[in-house]
């Protein structure tokens, strides 16, 4: 896999995460509503770790900065 996340894209989306994992524990959103934040959330963090999305592949986007 191709990194297309930059730092940038992968620090909102961390920030994204831990926002609804408060939210989430502290009861603010619950029910199959919080759950599938709280997946979102999930999908969120592993795709920051690997710095690759993969609905970006398919139309060609990418965050990274370009080496020259």
């Amino acid at each position: 896999m191709k990194k297309n996340m930059g730092s940038a894209d992968r620090i909102i989306r961390l920030l994204i995460a831990g926002v609804i994992a408060v939210l989430f524990y502290a009861n603010v959103i619950s029910g199959t509503l919080g759950i599938v934040l709280l997946v979102l959330a999930g999908v969120f963090v592993l795709t920051s770790f690997v710095s690759f999305c993969p609905l970006y592949a398919p139309f060609g986007i990418s965050t990274c900065k370009v080496k020259e």
